[in-house]
């Protein structure tokens, strides 16, 4: 308990160091609006996506496990901090803004997570049978 008041506690005090360095800001209403926005759309875009791929899942039959729902929420959260330079209207004017490939980025992450997740997945499942059947082998 003494560890959780003791994070808790920590806690406070880095949101009180952000709260002065942003009113320390020239204008700190657009970092708020930033801010903002991010927790916006989390609450309505992300989670409810994240929630109706799991109804989706489980109206198949299928179980979305702890690998799975944490790749959604990562891609989710991936996909919406990519999503500024992934919306941007044609080129840009400098070069050097907006450098790199974005969109082929973002799908080379996303295939990245996927594998991650479907390989931490199956070494899952084999651990889960090799100890399933050493249960089942009678002893000697």
């Amino acid at each position: 308990m003494a560890l959780r008041y003791t994070v808790g506690g920590l806690g406070l005090v880095v949101m009180a160091f952000g709260g002065f360095l942003l009113v320390r800001e020239p204008e700190p209403w657009r970092i708020a609006g930033w801010l903002a926005g991010g927790v916006l759309v989390h609450d309505a875009l992300v989670a409810p996506l994240v929630i109706a791929v799991a109804a989706l899942a489980a109206a198949a039959g299928l179980r979305l496990r702890g690998a799975a729902r944490a790749a959604l929420i990562v891609a989710g959260s991936l996909t919406v901090i990519a999503l500024p330079p992934l919306l941007r209207p044609g080129g840009v004017a400098n070069a050097t803004v907006l450098p790199l490939d974005y969109p082929r980025n973002w799908l080379l992450a996303m295939a990245v997570l996927a594998v991650l997740a479907a390989g931490y997945a199956a070494a899952r499942a084999v651990i889960r049978a090799v100890a399933r059947r050493r249960a089942a082998a009678p002893p000697g």
